[in-house]
């Protein structure tokens, strides 16, 4: 399955672009961004707005693998993780539905 960081690495090394020519993009120290490309360290959420924009990724799929894997790593331990990401999914559908 590929990961936030695969998706960040394979679309840096595509454009040519070296670790601390996008890390001075960002405004963050080249070795945060090695960290992130290789899963140990997670973006901030501005990081991957930053980082869409700069490798030319859409957003939107950036933010969906960054918060999918943000709420993966936190539940993955639980036993009842799958059934808790269900009725997650219908608490977002409400909230997003009554927020209108």
């Amino acid at each position: 399955m590929e990961t936030l960081g695969h998706i960040i690495r394979t679309k840096r090394e595509a454009k040519g672009l070296l670790l601390r020519q996008v890390a001075a993009q960002l405004d963050i120290d080249q070795a945060i961004l090695s960290k992130i490309e290789k899963g140990d360290r997670k973006p901030t959420r501005e990081n991957i707005c930053k980082l869409a924009e700069v490798l030319d990724i859409d957003k939107e799929k950036l933010m969906i693998q960054f918060l999918s894997e943000k709420i993966a790593y936190e539940i993955a331990g639980d036993d009842c993780a799958s059934q808790a990401l269900k009725v997650a999914e219908k608490k977002v559908k409400f909230i997003q539905a009554n927020r209108k």
